[in-house]
């Protein structure tokens, strides 16, 4: 470990879903290239959820930015959360970009949140670890890193 090298140089913010009421249906990402970092976290939250609602997330994978060919990352989704013991929870999913189907030529993941039923405040972020280049370069939302 080296001291003088600042944790945001080392870990990168990919992708953001920001806290919302989200209203029953699937929201993405969109398509994060892996080429710069060698794995991913994606981390789902959960506020309150409306009433009988669900909550599942997953990785997918596809072999351009355009999600070309998508399909699931095998083992990589939550277990569903729901409103009678999930308000104000998390989940994360982690990946390595050798997890996709690197010898079928797939380089992208997404993110995919689906709220079942009714209504329900979640949020997402999905972080780049150990970054090919540092340093490591955020999604354009994020407008200060003071060091």
């Amino acid at each position: 470990m080296n001291p003088n090298i600042k944790p945001s140089a080392q870990v990168a913010l990919l992708a953001v879903k920001d806290p919302v009421s989200q209203a029953a249906a699937t929201v993405t990402s969109g398509w994060l290239s892996m080429a710069n970092v060698q794995a991913i976290l994606a981390v789902i939250q959960t506020g309150v959820l409306g009433t009988a609602a669900t909550v599942d997330a997953k990785l997918r994978q596809a072999t351009s930015s355009a999600g070309a060919d998508a399909k699931d990352i095998t083992g990589k989704a939550i277990t569903q959360l729901v409103k009678a013991s999930n308000d104000n929870d998390q989940a994360m999913i982690n990946c390595r970009s050798d997890e996709l189907d690197v010898n079928g030529g797939f380089t992208h993941v997404e993110l995919s949140i689906t709220v079942g039923t009714a209504a329900s405040v979640i949020s997402a972020a999905v972080w780049g670890f150990y970054p090919r280049y540092q340093p490591a370069s955020h999604v354009d939302s994020v407008v200060e890193v003071i060091d």
